[in-house]
């Protein structure tokens, strides 16, 4: 046996110290090289896929995924993306609505109100129109049982006038003909309590008109007065729609408008915030001149040191 053989037994016999399963591992390669060789291109490969596995679970760098599909800065932008988009519909959304109240005091609030304070009749009473006459121009529509809107100008109008008495219209058609007189002769008729029509709400001029005008002369109908202002006669009148449609307009764009202001003020500026609600006085919020002067002397002592 020659210096190589025994240096060759030599390191086996070490190697098979350091590792007992180099003997296996050999045996296997001399018998089938080929397959030895598949055996650790497997277990590399099975090894290559545990390491994926796991770094599946971690980003480089401790960076963490959120449910093992976003990471987490990705999940913070788009919440603030999210916030920022809602805080800018809720900011229009207030902002609509300081404009829908406005449009509703002239067109609904200011309306109703009139209609309250002018108590009509909560039961219809009987009337009977004495005159219809449509007038044509500024100067003779001072006043219009019905117009188109009550913000354009009127020159052509219906002004209808009736009579009524107090009892109501059950009571009225039940009596007999001639037995009973009028309360209020020839006064002012209106389609409600403004004079106002809009097709948009079923309220059409014309129609009502052709409804209570001359067609209708002599012939009793249902109407209401205002106990304020007895002078005055509508055709139509709820008290419960009217209350309605004015709390609807008043509280609607309100909340609206509060709403919102309450989530952006509770998102931006919160109580225990240190830009909004703080005790702090702003002086104290913002650091002295001495205080960073006496750091950056600090700071140049060290360095020295």
């Amino acid at each position: 046996m020659g210096a190589a053989d025994e240096d060759e037994e030599e390191r086996r016999s070490s190697q098979l110290r350091v590792d007992p399963s180099y003997a296996q591992r050999k045996y296997s390669y001399d018998s089938n090289p080929r397959k030895s060789i598949s055996i650790y291109d497997g277990s590399q490969r099975k090894s290559s896929m545990a390491a994926l596995s796991e770094a599946d679970t971690t980003l480089a760098d401790g960076e963490e995924k959120i449910g093992g599909i976003l990471p987490a800065e990705e999940v913070v932008s788009f919440m603030e993306k999210a916030k920022f988009y809602t805080s800018l519909c809720l900011g229009s959304t207030s902002i609509l609505a300081v404009f829908a109240f406005l449009f509703a005091i002239p067109f609904v609030v200011e309306p109703a109100i009139s209609t309250i304070l002018a108590d009509f009749s909560s039961r219809p009473v009987a009337c009977a129109t004495t005159s219809h006459v449509l007038a044509e121009g500024l100067k003779n529509c001072s006043w219009a049982s019905c117009r188109e809107g009550c913000t354009a100008a009127v020159t052509s109008c219906h002004q209808i006038r009736v009579n009524y008495t107090k009892l109501s219209y059950d009571e009225f058609t039940a009596s007999p003909t001639g037995s009973v007189n009028w309360d209020m002769i020839d006064t002012k008729f209106f389609v409600n309590a403004e004079g106002c029509g809009y097709p948009d709400t079923g309220v059409i001029c014309a129609e009502f008109a052709k409804k209570y005008g001359n067609t209708s002369r002599g012939n009793v109908f249902p109407c209401y007065y205002s106990r304020t202002y007895p002078e005055t006669v509508i055709a139509k009148y709820s008290w419960d729609d009217n209350l309605r449609n004015l709390i609807l307009a008043l509280t609607i764009p309100v909340l609206l408008f509060i709403l919102p202001l309450v989530v952006l003020c509770y998102w931006y500026c919160p109580p225990v915030s240190k830009s909004c609600g703080s005790n702090r006085s702003l002086i104290d919020k913002f650091e002295r001149k001495e205080d960073i002067l006496g750091e950056e002397d600090y700071e140049e002592d060290e360095e020295e040191y």
